[in-house]
């Protein structure tokens, strides 16, 4: 069996642990699609971070059984081909948690605590006491999505004493959520929300999901984080909900175009803050990926297909 992996900068002790651990199986670790792309021909199985698996990637690889995507979102795949072929799909759906809830409350408190503000002064060498702080204890977090992400993030927020309030397909309870709601309840929990935290992937169903009505009923004081995808609600409702200030501010890891244009309006605006698509960056991301893919390999090397974060391609997650 050949597995090829194209993730660029895995580190040397996973590959010896790998070719240590399986040494039926031939390891060949790429420096990207570029590199890789010589040896899909033989590949049994593929890791890559799925945005360079096209539709001629799949009809070079032509013993492919398996992709690991090393990524949650999965919104790029050629899922009707794969399903034609039978290939199976796991991503690292789970291994995102940590470092994401992280992310949305340093964001959070950056905002309640007015960092730019702080900053600011400081490299103007200005003594300003006259900034305005808020405490984000006691607030209310309206979370979009309760899987691993989001409950990582209602678990950290819950130390500060925040209502935590799930919003998903189903309205299924889940651990870290004081209550959830089915999507069809939204415009309920959005009033309530000092903190709105969308955490959605790429779906038929989330697809510009959020719009201009959804910002006009939370609180002028609400903070909108988004770190799922660009594509739940659209550019200019997002400037437009900052400007007329139905919300106090947005931050956004995520847009409808990535790399964000350099005279997109969004870089004007005092009130939003914007970071490059890097929430769930992390040193850990690459062994917590392989880690998992080291399970599901001894899955499928036993053939019991028992594998973590299977992926049913007609729905794409």
């Amino acid at each position: 069996m050949k597995v090829v992996s194209v993730i660029k900068r895995v580190p040397e002790e996973i590959k010896t642990r790998l070719r240590n651990n399986f040494e039926q199986v031939e390891f060949h670790f790429c420096h990207g699609m570029k590199e890789g792309r010589a040896l899909l021909a033989e590949a049994d199985v593929l890791i890559t971070y799925g945005e360079d698996v096209t539709l001629d990637v799949i009809g070079e690889a032509v013993k492919l059984k398996w992709i690991m995507v090393l990524s949650a979102g999965m919104d790029k795949l050629p899922f009707e081909e794969i399903e034609k072929r039978n290939i199976v799909v796991t991503n690292v759906r789970g291994i995102h948690g940590k470092p994401m809830a992280e992310y949305a409350l340093s964001m959070i408190l950056q905002v309640y605590r007015q960092a730019k503000d702080l900053i600011n002064s400081e490299h103007n060498h200005e003594w300003n006491r006259s900034v305005t702080i808020r405490e984000i204890n006691g607030q209310t977090m309206v979370l979009l999505g309760t899987g691993s992400i989001a409950q990582e993030t209602a678990r950290i927020a819950q130390a500060f004493q925040i209502k935590t309030i799930g919003v998903s397909k189903s309205g299924k309870a889940k651990d870290y959520f004081d209550e959830t709601l089915p999507v069809d309840r939204l415009e309920e929990a959005l009033p309530q929300a000092d903190l709105v935290i969308a955490v959605l992937p790429s779906t038929r169903e989330t697809e510009y999901l959020i719009k201009e009505d959804h910002f006009q009923l939370m609180p002028d004081h609400a903070v909108f984080l988004n770190m799922g995808r660009g594509d739940l609600v659209a550019s200019d409702v997002i400037l437009k909900a900052v400007r007329n200030g139905q919300i106090s501010h947005a931050v956004l890891d995520v847009f409808e175009e990535e790399p964000l244009p350099e005279d997109h309006p969004f870089w004007e605006e005092k009130n939003i803050t914007m970071t490059p698509h890097s929430s769930g960056k992390s040193p850990q991301y690459i062994p917590r990926g392989f880690d998992l893919f080291e399970q599901n390999l001894q899955s499928f090397l036993n053939q019991d297909r028992n594998m973590k974060n299977l992926i049913d391609p007609k729905r794409g997650y």
